[in-house]
């Protein structure tokens, strides 16, 4: 592709609503271009790199014994009404009517659409496992789009469906699928990790993030520096405390004290007010159990995680206290609760919360605090749990060394979703008995448009983007400076550069290798500028001097190695082997 006929400049400043380096690059680059909030065009650069990173899914997902489908993006309401995900999804989705009022959707993911239609093909236990996958465009109304492709209203994704059997099929399947997203992202040049994840409202116990670390990150991760060990930080455990021996009877402590604390509501005020450490405390959040008042408690130091929360009070619904909560009820007093309020009906508390033998908490009067709270003398807790969110430096639930904590970008995802759509879509297999039986599923999905913004992120430097090869839109940028030329010595001198740059460019191209060829007249510092910034990983230079010396300058735009390359009747008429290992590799 010659740059004089390529469609998209490159440009000098960012746009203004670009606040991370992918999505500043990528706009300048010439990939995408915004056309409203959190919606963008592909522009053809960038249209080929989405093409080539479409390309590797599907061939690993072909390769895994997926089909390839297409689903509708244009969805009936009523399917999502069945499972109740209308509901869930709320305000995300995309909605509209027909002229006869019937109601739609855009689609957001697929579980709907494709189960209805497995379950109008009437398998049996013979006909499966089946493995459906598209990629398609997906649509979610984003309260607050940004981070350019990260967190955008339309993203092209790769959703694939199983169905099985029964849940030991189903585990098989999910393996597969889950060694294929190592080998895309593998493919793809990224660092990433598989953490243990929260369904969300796709739902399914076993589950997993693919999660590549990025400061950008909309998303944090726990994980192990010395095992495996790796975790969505709602999902997130650490080695619980062991609290054998400690004397929970309170026979040790003295009796509890109250003791004023004027208008100090937070736990850091009352810490230095007191003299005591945030972690001598309790923290008492109220939340409502299906009307009825709970309380986590933890060390005050920590956050509640509300996910783990939820999960130990269900299917019961769980919600935080908000303000009008507590303006609703006000004996319950925020920031002046303790364990031992009398109104409260669930006590979840936090492991470490054990380990403690005596606390600082509310004392559940205004300006009051007590010390000397103890667990089983002053309060009694319903049910013990991990509750606390895990911080950098907990021990590791799975060797006990300190976990670390990252932001990252989360790139796919696997559910193991057992019958929740099949049952509420009548997805129905024949056993061998004859008797219907609802098929168990997986959902696999991966963010392909996604995949680009996180090697931006990853692949980059001050100059511009520094493509992997599987996923740059063109192998090599041919840059050819013929110089100025006034004089006929000059002139001619110009000519045959620029006759061998477009011998260099045919013969290149002849062998297979896809070159972006900019034979602009424009200055060297702008095509060297625009080079860097459009990231190919190779570049390939022929100026004046280098053609009286009778070498093209190869430069790898990853590691800013330079070398020389021979112009010889051999490198021009090489075999087309030879000529890609010299272009590519660096290697004659």
């Amino acid at each position: 592709m010659r740059m004089t006929q390529l469609f998209g400049r490159t440009l000098r400043e960012a746009p203004a609503d670009a606040d991370i380096e992918s999505h500043r690059l990528l706009v300048r680059a010439g990939y995408i271009r915004r056309i409203a909030s959190g919606i963008y065009a592909w522009l053809p650069l960038g249209q080929r790199v989405l093409a080539k990173a479409a390309a590797i899914v599907r061939a690993e997902m072909d390769a895994a014994g997926a089909q390839e489908t297409t689903l509708p993006i244009t969805q009936p309401l009523d399917l999502w009404a069945r499972t109740g995900r209308d509901q869930t999804y709320g305000p995300l989705m995309f909605r509209m009517e027909d002229r006869k009022g019937t109601g739609f959707c855009l689609s957001p993911t697929a579980e709907e659409a494709i189960t209805s239609i497995v379950a109008g093909e009437s398998l049996s236990y013979r006909d499966l496992p089946v493995n459906l996958y598209q990629i398609n465009w997906k649509y979610r109304d984003e309260l607050r789009p940004r981070f350019g492709l990260l967190r955008a209203r339309e993203f092209l994704m790769k959703d694939a469906y199983s169905f099985h059997t029964d849940s030991a099929d189903l585990a098989i399947t999910y393996q597969t699928m889950f060694d294929a997203y190592c080998r895309i992202f593998d493919q793809c040049s990224l660092t990433y990790r598989a953490v243990e994840a929260q369904a969300g409202e796709i739902g399914g116990e076993v589950n997993h993030e693919f999660m590549t670390a990025a400061a950008v990150g909309e998303d944090d991760f726990v994980w192990c520096r010395k095992c495996t060990y790796a975790a969505n930080i709602e999902a997130a455990q650490r080695q619980a405390v062991v609290t054998t021996g400690i004397d929970e009877s309170g026979a040790k402590i003295a009796p509890p004290e109250v003791v004023d604390t004027p208008d100090l509501i937070s736990i850091d005020e009352v810490a230095a007010h007191l003299d005591i450490n945030p972690s001598d405390l309790l923290k008492c959040i109220a939340f409502d159990c299906d009307g009825e008042l709970g309380l986590a408690v933890i060390p005050g130091d920590r956050e509640v995680n509300e996910y783990a929360l939820s999960s130990a009070l269900a299917p019961r619904a769980v919600r935080l206290f908000t303000d009008e909560d507590f303006a609703a009820q006000p004996d319950v007093l925020k920031g002046y609760l303790g364990p031992d309020f009398a109104g409260a009906k669930i006590i979840i508390a936090d492991s470490a919360v054990a380990a403690g033998t005596s606390w600082v908490t509310g004392a559940n009067a205004v300006d009051k605090h007590q010390r000397n709270i103890c667990v089983g003398r002053d309060f009694t807790v319903t049910q013990w749990i991990d509750l606390a969110v895990a911080n950098s430096g907990d021990p590791c639930p799975r060797c006990g060394e300190p976990l670390s904590v990252d932001r990252g970008i989360e790139i796919g995802h696997v559910f193991q979703l057992g019958t929740k759509y099949s049952e509420a879509l009548a997805a129905n297999y024949v056993d061998e008995s004859g008797t219907p039986q609802p098929m168990v599923m997986g959902c696999y999905g991966i963010g392909v448009s996604r995949i680009i913004s996180a090697v931006v992120e990853e692949h980059h430097d001050e100059n511009g983007i520094c493509w992997p090869a599987t996923l740059a839109p063109y192998d090599v940028h041919l840059v050819v400076l013929p110089g100025r030329a006034k004089t006929p010595e000059q002139i001619a001198a110009s000519t045959a550069v620029t006759d061998t740059g477009e011998e260099l460019y045919r013969i290149m191209t002849t062998a297979g290798v896809s070159v972006l060829f900019d034979d602009r007249d424009v200055s060297p510092g702008v095509k060297f500028a625009d080079a860097d910034l459009l990231g190919m990983p190779v570049r390939l230079t022929l100026g004046a001097k280098g053609f009286e010396r009778g070498v093209v300058e190869r430069i790898d735009r990853a590691t800013g190695e330079e070398q020389e390359l021979r112009i010889t009747d051999d490198l021009l008429t090489a075999a087309t082997t030879e000529l890609r290992v010299a272009v590519l590799n660096g290697r004659v």
